[in-house]
């Protein structure tokens, strides 16, 4: 289609609504090809848009799903209205706030640990009522999560994480491990409807209530997969006293709801086995989307989830006997391995500043003031200019409309992602060495668009991950300097 995503979504909202949006507004992606939006429409309203026109079958699925779970009252969106073509819906708003947000603002706070909770009754509530009467004939993707499925996860660490480490292994007796653990696993018998990414990101939070999300790769799985998924989460670092009460404080939810008993000593063997399972295709996935296509937030997360590993694989007793697999494990969790996936981080004694500046190359690249002589220019030039189009012209890249021209419409996430690889190598490099500067800039034609949009980009980048002062200047605009 010829119209922009936002145009799009405020002709479908206007069909819906018989109104256009105040303001369509973009939602930070995550992971997948999916994208968000929140729209702002009269009397103060939001509700929120995802467009996905690469995975229809996907979309179905989240809408089957969300209308079987609001039809049984449990806490997931309302899905208002679908697209003709169904590449596009909107649901309503659970808010701007995660459980992850409120662990890293409250950390391991009483508040915290009651919300967990509250999300662990909510999940047992979904699994058992969730499952009753669902088709998972409907299912985007395996509706089971079986033998086959667990290989498939224990074969996608394989493939995307230990190989690309380059570490050496017997791979029959390897695979042979592969088929005792899953073989194993899959003999569990209380099966229930499994989320498969239960994690605090997908856990809204709005005043007292939690709102489930992220849920369109659901299917029957055993009901520990979920409790595994939230309580093992890498970058919420949970207590182990907490991951041990908040267990038991959910089998006891989860035991009343169910209509035949659960062995309480084989519940909590098998929870252990899958740990291990959901750790590793952790590792898969970080392999894929860290290691393979380079994405900042899945490479941080690596040193996390090896710190995790090490800790479940001192304290924790594997359910089968898996020798070749445990050696492997204890050889990606050694202090050589781990120092490849960590980064220095600004101290308050540091003396780094990066400099990022956003300019046009009409008037000339920016002098470097400092006097260090070091740094990076990059040409932002070759990027499809979303200045060249009336709706944007008099707009720059801070503009909502602008972002998603140049995230949808254009090359800009590859490019940033190669800039942030380079980047990466300087910055770590000068904080190790106590170097005081480091210069980045971005040009374009006339410095409103595109470079302003990767100058930001790469200062809320080096900001999240490194901690690092930063002076950020867009030249032509003529704003103040301002300081991150």
């Amino acid at each position: 289609m010829n119209e922009t995503v936002t145009q799009y979504i405020s002709e479908t909202f206007l069909e819906w609504k018989g109104e256009l949006p105040e303001k369509v507004e973009s939602i930070a992606p995550a992971g997948s090809s999916r994208l968000y939006f929140r729209i702002f429409f009269s009397g103060g309203q939001t509700c929120i848009a995802t467009y996905n026109p690469l995975h229809i079958p996907e979309n179905e699925t989240f809408i089957y799903f969300s209308q079987h779970f609001q039809a049984r009252h449990l806490s997931v969106p309302e899905v208002l209205y679908i697209s003709n073509s169904k590449d596009l819906y909107f649901q309503t708003d659970a808010g701007e706030s995660a459980l992850m947000d409120l662990l890293k603002k409250e950390l391991h706070s009483d508040k915290v640990y009651q919300f967990y909770q509250k999300a662990l009754s909510q999940l047992a509530r979904i699994q058992i009522a969730g499952d009753e009467g669902l088709d998972y004939s409907r299912c985007y993707g395996p509706s089971l999560f079986d033998k086959d499925a667990i290989l498939y996860d224990l074969n996608y660490f394989l493939f995307y994480f230990v190989n690309t480490l380059g570490i050496p292994y017997d791979k029959t007796q390897l695979l042979d491990d592969f088929e005792l653990l899953a073989e194993f696993l899959s003999r569990e018998t209380h099966q229930y409807f499994m989320f498969r990414d239960f994690q605090s990101r997908n856990i809204m939070v709005n005043g007292e209530n939690l709102t489930f999300i992220d849920y369109q790769g659901g299917m029957k799985g055993p009901l520990q997969y979920d409790v595994v998924s939230l309580l093992w989460q890498a970058k919420a670092a949970l207590p182990g006293e907490w991951k041990s009460s908040l267990l038991d404080f959910y089998f006891s939810e989860v035991s009343r709801l169910t209509p035949k008993p659960i062995d309480k000593t084989t519940f909590y063997q098998n929870y252990n086995g899958f740990v291990l399972i959901r750790m590793l295709q952790t590792f898969g996935s970080y392999g894929f989307r860290g290691l393979f296509e380079r994405r900042p937030y899945f490479l941080s997360a690596i040193p996390a989830a090896l710190a995790q590993l090490r800790s479940y694989l001192s304290s924790t007793e594997i359910p089968v006997r898996t020798q070749i697999l445990e050696k492997l494990l204890h050889q990606i969790t050694s202090d050589e391995i781990r120092k490849k996936f960590e980064f220095p981080v600004a101290s308050s004694e540091s003396k780094l500043t990066v400099r990022i500046m956003s300019f046009a190359y009409k008037n000339g690249i920016p002098a470097d003031s400092s006097n260090s002589g070091g740094g990076f220019v990059f040409d932002c030039r070759a990027l499809h200019n979303p200045g060249r189009y009336e709706p944007y012209a008099e707009l720059t890249g801070r503009d909502e409309t602008v972002k998603q021209f140049l995230l949808t419409q254009s090359v800009m996430p590859s490019f940033l992602q190669n800039v942030y690889t380079i980047a990466d190598i300087s910055v770590q490099n000068y904080l190790e060495r106590g170097f005081e500067n480091l210069m980045i800039c971005f040009g374009c034609t006339g410095g409103k668009h595109r470079s302003v949009f990767a100058a930001d980009s790469l200062a809320k980048y080096l900001k999240d991950k490194y901690n690092v002062r930063i002076e950020l200047l867009h030249r032509e605009r003529g704003w103040e300097k301002e300081i991150l």
